[in-house]
């Protein structure tokens, strides 16, 4: 069969590679719809992910179609042939798929082996695209995020950044409650995609004074030990990962606020612990989806509509190269999907 591997620094390449079997406890996977993300591209730049030798897989994004169920556990997998699957990339037994494993979603079958009901992988109503169930991995990142900020219902919410992590905490911050949430992003068809999805309020930092407006959109915060007009904005969200997004959320923080980050930084940012001292600033970091995995899936099922506005290109499998390239063209795509045959 053929598989989007990483074989040198810099390049991805179609391999063949032999199809993977089915054993007694696994079930094997007939991929439908592989999400890009931005890791897709790290890891291509370093050439795989160390300590793997060789050519690493690529593809952990996945919706897949069951195509084969060991007879051990045939019974007790939760699932059927047939069924269409959302996976956790991270509980594959033989290393995280695409991201190092031996396997890769950008391939056209993968195995999941050693099967646990409810571990690796859960039914969806067929009727959610394939490109849309493709979601729910990046979509637990982002709801990780929201989990970490500790929501009280009613509270006003700040989201920096309006690329897919963005728009999926929205739509987290949404199903918990929020009273209010602004979108912040410089891109106007990103903001536009906010509104349609369900943002309160939006701001285009190059045009407006994010403090200022958050201030007429959330209120001023009451009297603290804080300096200076503050908004009331209760949690900041970092999807951007550039370093105003930080410096602004400082300045704006009033007491008792929250700041979480998602956003991967590549660069070190400054924070003025002096400053931040009377606003009791707290700062949470967010990564990957330790039980956020299937948590959102309901959320993504009930609400796929929504969620299926996150993908601006959805590209065949045949030309998965091309996919790659273009998602890791800054500015050229938001959330690239690519499509296995049949489905396109």
């Amino acid at each position: 069969m053929r598989s989007v591997q990483v074989t040198a620094p810099g390049v991805a390449s179609w391999v063949e590679v032999p199809e993977p079997s089915c054993g007694p406890r696994d079930v094997k996977l007939r991929m439908r719809a592989v999400g890009i993300c931005g890791s897709d591209a790290m890891y291509t730049a370093v050439g795989g992910i160390p300590p793997r030798q060789g050519a690493t897989p690529l593809g952990h994004e996945p919706a897949a179609e069951v195509v084969e169920i060991g007879a051990e556990v045939a019974e007790t997998a939760g699932v059927r042939v047939g069924d269409h699957v959302v996976i956790d990339t991270m509980a594959f037994t033989d290393g995280l798929l695409g991201s190092g494993g031996a396997q890769g979603g950008l391939s056209e079958y993968v195995v999941v082996k050693d099967v646990v009901a409810g571990r690796q992988l859960k039914v969806v109503p067929a009727e959610v695209p394939w490109e849309v169930a493709a979601l729910n991995e990046p979509m637990a990142v982002a709801l990780h995020g929201v989990n970490r900020s500790r929501l009280r219902p009613g509270e006003k919410v700040v989201i920096f950044g309006a690329g897919p992590i963005g728009l999926g905490a929205l739509l987290g911050f949404k199903s918990q409650g929020a009273g209010h949430v602004t979108v912040v992003d410089v891109q106007p068809g990103r903001l536009a995609k906010a509104t349609a999805i369900g943002a309160d309020a939006v701001i285009d930092s190059t045009q407006e004074d994010v403090i200022t407006r958050l201030i007429e959109l959330h209120g001023q915060a009451g009297p603290s030990f804080v300096r200076g007009v503050r908004p009331d904005s209760d949690v900041y969200y970092d999807a951007a990962g550039v370093p105003a997004v930080i410096a602004t959320a400082q300045a704006a923080a009033k007491h008792g606020a929250r700041l979480t980050i998602v956003a991967v930084h590549k660069k070190p940012v400054e924070f003025d612990l002096g400053a931040l001292l009377s606003t009791e600033l707290t700062l949470a970091l967010s990564m990957g989806y330790p039980t956020e995995i299937f948590e959102v899936t309901e959320d993504l099922v009930a609400n796929w509509e929504k969620y299926a506005q996150i993908i601006s290109h959805r590209i065949p499998y045949h030309d998965a190269l091309d996919a790659l390239t273009l998602a890791a063209t800054p500015g050229a795509a938001d959330k690239v999907t690519v499509i296995f045959p049949d489905q396109q």
